[in-house]
């Protein structure tokens, strides 16, 4: 993947960047696999702005993505590889031998016209192919991983994400994050040999705030500028600091405050959390 870095020819291409997207094949995504995705403005059923700095942006449509790889022992040519609005890596199109088409995260090196396969039972552990974990080698990167067996992916599905498979023990397997992060999974857990693609997403830089408003992304205003009324941290005559920490306009923690409630069934699975940025190893 490239990024194309603009001259200073104004002050919105002034420190800008754009994505070339040089893995994309395939621009028409397939209609039988897309759904209405209408507008919510960061709003709940009754009105009530429940998610900040949310609304306009561009139309989208949602592309159904096969996270669960059910479809066993059949395997399926890549047809192309699509970009995706509704997430930050690309998606490849799958074309079965009985002529079914399904989306799936396009991990790293994967390319048109090859052939990936998902199965209950040890196969080639290349980029694409999906088995349980108790069949992977130790040593692989993984991505869409499971948490509950047979629900389906849910971690490391954004762009660039991966675990690494070190350890197999018992009826756990051991992975390590890129964060730090040490977390054990049962290896009846399924998971995608590969690393997710558009590794380069992280380097875009917008530039400007119309490209942000593009996204659906409304300006951020800080909590200590609002009324009090309108968040813990506002109010007041001045700037006043109030002595109370940093959260939330529904008084999460931020900046690092702890925010995993204590006592989660899934917090013995843990072994190590990750590292933070701002206070260095986090405390199980």
């Amino acid at each position: 993947m490239a990024i194309r870095v603009y001259k200073r020819t104004s002050n919105g291409r002034r420190n800008a960047s754009v994505n070339l997207y040089t893995e994309v094949t395939k621009t028409k995504p397939q209609k039988s696999l897309l759904r209405p995705k209408p507008k919510k403005g960061g709003r709940n059923h009754h009105g009530v702005i429940t998610t900040q700095h949310r609304g306009g942006g561009h139309k989208q449509r949602y592309r159904l993505i096969d996270f669960q790889r059910a479809k066993l022992d059949i395997p399926a040519k890549v047809i192309g590889i699509e970009y995706d609005p509704n997430r930050t890596c690309n998606i490849a199109l799958l074309e079965y031998e009985d002529g079914q088409r399904r989306y799936i995260l396009a991990p790293v090196g994967l390319r048109d016209g090859e052939s990936v396969v998902s199965s209950n039972q040890a196969v080639e552990p290349k980029a694409g192919n999906a088995m349980p974990i108790r069949n992977i080698p130790s040593g692989l990167n993984i991505h869409n991983v499971e948490i509950v067996p047979g629900k389906g992916g849910q971690m490391c599905r954004a762009a660039g994400a991966y675990a690494r498979l070190t350890n197999k023990e018992g009826k756990w397997a051991t992975l390590v994050f890129p964060s730090g992060e040490i977390r054990q999974i049962s290896l009846d857990c399924r998971a995608t040999i590969g690393q997710v693609g558009n590794t380069d997403h992280a380097q875009v830089r917008l530039g400007k705030a119309g490209r942000s408003r593009h996204m659906g992304r409304r300006p951020v205003v800080r909590g200590v500028a609002k009324n009090h009324h309108d968040h813990p941290l506002g109010g007041g005559d001045g700037r006043s600091k109030g002595n109370r920490p940093p959260a939330s306009r529904t008084g999460v923690p931020s900046k690092g405050g702890r925010t995993r409630p204590h006592g989660k069934a899934s917090n013995k699975r843990i072994i190590r959390r990750r590292v933070s940025k701002r206070y260095g190893q986090l405390a199980l």
